[in-house]
């Protein structure tokens, strides 16, 4: 599996990005996939997830009611639309698909994931 991120950028406090990661594999609907995040001199920080079998979704406390996470199993691909971004925002995004049924590594967490795509810069000036 691979994956592709890109919709990173420069944006002001309290403007809009939106992430897309793109992925290979033939069963991609049924991957949960997640999007992480990682500031400098900082571990890597879980931001949303999305269950494919059900579509749910999950959210860091930090970006509820900011951020959106969606896919389209179509094009394969996964977004996460963030709104109202603030300074602490800055990082690198990353996506991940952890390939289900798994049993093993908990959502939230980046061991929960089996692969990773290269990352995304995105900075939010204040």
């Amino acid at each position: 599996v691979q994956l592709q991120a890109s919709g990173g950028g420069l944006v002001q406090a309290g403007g809009s990005l939106r992430l897309s990661c793109a992925a290979s594999g033939p069963t991609f609907s049924t991957y949960t996939m997640g999007w992480f995040r990682q500031a400098p001199g900082l571990e890597r920080e879980f931001v949303s997830f999305i269950i494919g079998s059900t579509g749910n979704t999950y959210y860091a406390d930090s970006v509820v009611g900011r951020f959106t996470i969606s896919r389209d199993n179509a094009k394969n691909t996964v977004y996460l639309q963030m709104n109202s971004l603030k300074p602490e925002d800055t990082a690198v995004y990353y996506c991940a698909a952890r390939l289900e049924p798994r049993y093993s590594g908990v959502y939230y967490e980046p061991g929960g994931y089996d692969y990773w795509g290269q990352g995304t810069q995105v900075t939010v000036s204040s």
